[in-house]
């Protein structure tokens, strides 16, 4: 099946059956690797994408579903990894084996873009990303900083 999608801003059209998960497409058909396999069942965050503005695991989400919305992933946030959460995991030395930051930096993307200074409780409560190295206060603290612009 032809599956029309917006991604990082582009249209695109790609063959693949209806039931695909996004995950799959961005990496096997359009070769876009930033976007993580963890866990295959939308529990971990690693394959986090933005979707309408709304931070979305494309482990579970259909290609036939994903038609309209337009989604950015971490290859669209900067060609230069300078966007401003980007910046600040940098600055703060945030990633350890750095394998579940690019789904971790999309969640908090898209918590900032409807919360400019969360409290922690919002932190806890919508960034459910897993972070196996437990960067968990540099995390916090990057999330912080990125909202206070203070980096």
């Amino acid at each position: 099946m032809k599956v029309n999608l917006k991604i990082n801003g582009a249209l695109t059209t790609v063959e693949v059956d209806d039931d695909t998960p996004l995950l799959w497409v961005l990496r096997d058909t359009l070769k876009m690797k930033g976007t993580k396999y963890g866990c295959g069942i939308g529990q971990c965050g690693a394959c986090t994408v933005i979707a309408d503005f709304q931070a979305t695991r494309s482990c579970s989400l259909a290609a036939s579903a994903a038609v309209g919305l337009d989604i950015t992933t971490i290859e669209g946030l900067s060609r230069d990894a300078d966007q401003f959460v980007q910046k600040a995991w940098q600055d703060l030395r945030v990633p350890q084996c750095g394998y579940c930051q690019s789904g971790m930096i999309m969640a908090v993307t898209a918590l900032l873009s409807k919360s400019s200074d969360p409290t922690d409780d919002e932190i806890d409560r919508e960034i459910t990303n897993i972070c196996r190295c437990g960067t968990y206060e540099r995390i916090r603290a990057a999330i912080h900083a990125a909202a206070n612009n203070r980096i």
